[in-house]
């Protein structure tokens, strides 16, 4: 593969940024360690402080066989650091800025750095512990909805739709968070459960490896369990072994397919949006739902909750979506807001019913502040 200037160009300009970020809170670590009298080599703290601030990204690179473990701890560590590294940013920023003020005020700053600091250290422990019971306690989310359209004849008029997306099944979101799902869900006996994408975290490794399958595969609903590609799917590169594990486990992906179910209600499931880049034959939603019939309710799973007019345009009566995770963590979720029509929760369309879940597993750093990792009831009555 032919590398671009101008890829390289980009590589070193965030290699920059991110080490200057690094260094900006590393150097307020230290400044604190001194204020408190904790003497520690310099050696000692930027190695062991530049491990953790690059494990995350060292423990993405394919590593030979006996040195793996050390890789996967190394992406676990440094996954939490993530959020250290954002919240440990704009935290100190903020103190700088004050004491900014302070300082052009004439305020005495003596002792400012050793409080400051020593208060924002407390403030990123407590908000990591509050995070991770945020990202490993789910809630449930329940909604009730209505479709226009009858039953067909001696079919079902109400529906019990059991939803996860965002699982990212990998190296830190494991068996153990797995089978909190799969209890609910078989408590629940849904008629369908629905996977929006990003069952796994890219690569397939840990899913194989941890024998996670065999969790997941304990899904049991009336009608059926289906799922769809999400943005990790295509990213880990796995795609075929993927689908192909998965209807070994009895969970049929959905890609630019439908399934009909019992022929009284349709489920479409669409390729992420990442197929219109990586192999371009994503289908619209259009070309999915003309050759069904309309009157018949149409679910719609698209993992990326994006161009809601044309998916109810095309006739489709619920759309369910993942992949923002509500930003995961504040002030994330101000991006998301703006990035997507609707980044979390529920909205109307036309006749069309909009859920987009903030996900049930996270990204990167299992922590969650101004979110909380949840499951998605949905109760459908056709009228």
């Amino acid at each position: 593969m032919k590398i671009h200037p101008r890829m390289i160009v980009l590589f070193v300009f965030l290699i920059i940024v991110y080490s200057s970020i690094n260094f900006y809170i590393g150097w307020h670590l230290t400044e604190w360690l001194d204020d408190v009298n904790i003497t520690v080599s310099p050696w000692l703290f930027w190695i062991t402080f530049g491990i953790v601030a690059y494990g995350y990204i060292a423990g993405r690179f394919p590593l030979p066989e006996f040195a793996k473990p050390v890789g996967r701890l190394l992406k676990v560590i440094g996954s939490y650091y993530i959020f250290i590294m954002e919240a440990g940013l704009i935290l100190f920023a903020v103190s700088d800025l004050i004491k900014l003020v302070l300082w052009i005020s004439g305020a005495n700053l003596q002792d400012y750095a050793l409080y400051a600091n020593g208060v924002i250290v407390i403030v990123l422990i407590a908000l990591t512990a509050i995070g991770s019971w945020n990202a490993w306690s789910p809630i449930v989310r329940k909604y009730e909805l209505e479709i226009a359209k009858p039953p067909v004849e001696g079919g079902q008029r109400e529906w019990t739709i059991a939803m996860a997306s965002d699982i990212h099944l990998g190296n830190v979101v494991g068996r153990r968070h797995l089978a909190k799902l799969v209890k609910w869900v078989n408590d629940v006996k849904p008629d369908l459960v629905l996977l929006p994408g990003d069952v796994i975290d890219d690569s397939i490794e840990p899913f194989i490896r941890n024998k996670m399958g065999e969790v997941l595969g304990q899904l049991r609903a009336k009608r059926g369990v289906f799922a769809v590609l999400g943005n990790h799917e295509y990213f880990g590169g796995h795609i075929d072994q993927y689908v192909e594990e998965m209807k070994r486990i009895g969970i049929r992906v959905l890609q630019d397919e439908t399934a009909d179910i019992g022929g009284e209600l349709f489920v479409v499931g669409r390729k992420d949006k990442t197929a219109e880049s990586m192999d371009s034959s994503r289908k619209s939603v259009a070309e999915l739902t003309r050759p069904l019939d309309g009157s018949k309710p149409i679910i719609l799973i698209d993992h990326q909750p994006t161009k809601f007019a044309q998916a109810a345009e095309a006739g489709a009566d619920v759309m369910l979506s993942g992949h923002t995770h509500r930003g995961q963590f504040a002030p994330n979720h101000l991006f998301t807001k703006r990035l997507f029509e609707l980044d979390w929760g529920y909205m109307r369309k036309g006749a069309m019913h909009v859920i987009v879940s903030s996900g049930f597993g996270s990204w990167g750093p299992p922590i969650r502040i101004g979110s909380r990792s949840e499951m998605i009831l949905l109760h459908i009555k056709l009228v």
